[in-house]
């Protein structure tokens, strides 16, 4: 589920998987997949990041708040409402509590996501800008510490707060830990992935 994670721009605002059964990510009113944000991240840490240098990367923005939908109100089957309400009929909250991890396989759902969010999003491109000297990471409209953003990596890399299934994740999660690791880059230094019980 989406937790909140604090911008210097916001203050605090919503981030996170949002259903078990796809690797989509809300970011506020924006939605990403998590397979592109971690190849969007791996490219960014494999670069020397200098002043002014600006990424791009595609989303899908839903402007309004019936559109949205209610998330609480999909979990408990009593409100399907807009975009994340018809996801949630097709793919409802687990009955059983143990059934309730991120599927490492979501991504195979991308097609049926698409169709449905195209009726309620616009497609938009978010720019990304780094900065050195304020040690931030600009993300559309909103402005993380550099910490932040290291605590929105380590949710992606843990699969939120259900987890990955059996603990399992999806290859482009495991490369942008590792590339994330290796970067020589100011973005990720001091960054620690939450290490599980083996």
């Amino acid at each position: 589920m989406p937790l909140e994670f604090q911008t210097i721009s916001h203050g605090p605002i919503a981030f996170g998987f949002f259903n078990i059964e796809t690797d989509l990510l809300l970011l506020e009113r924006y939605f990403l997949y998590a397979s592109d944000f971690c190849r969007q991240t791996s490219l960014m840490a494999k670069e020397d990041l200098h002043e002014g240098q600006l990424y791009h990367w595609e989303a899908d923005f839903i402007q309004k708040t019936e559109d949205m939908g209610d998330l609480m109100g999909a979990i408990h089957g009593i409100r399907y409402l807009g975009f994340i309400g018809e996801v949630y009929r097709h793919f409802p909250f687990p009955a059983e509590p143990q059934r309730f991890k991120q599927n490492t396989e979501g991504f195979q759902n991308r097609a049926l996501i698409q169709e449905i969010i195209q009726k309620y999003a616009q497609k938009t491109s978010l720019s990304i800008t780094p900065d050195e000297e304020s040690k931030t990471l600009e993300i559309g409209e909103y402005i993380f510490s550099r910490e932040e953003f290291h605590e929105i990596l380590d949710y992606v890399w843990l699969g939120g707060y259900p987890r990955w299934e059996d603990g399992i994740r999806p290859n482009d999660v495991m490369h942008m830990k590792v590339d994330v690791e290796k970067s020589q880059n100011w973005l990720f230094k001091g960054i620690g992935f939450t290490k599980e019980p083996s």
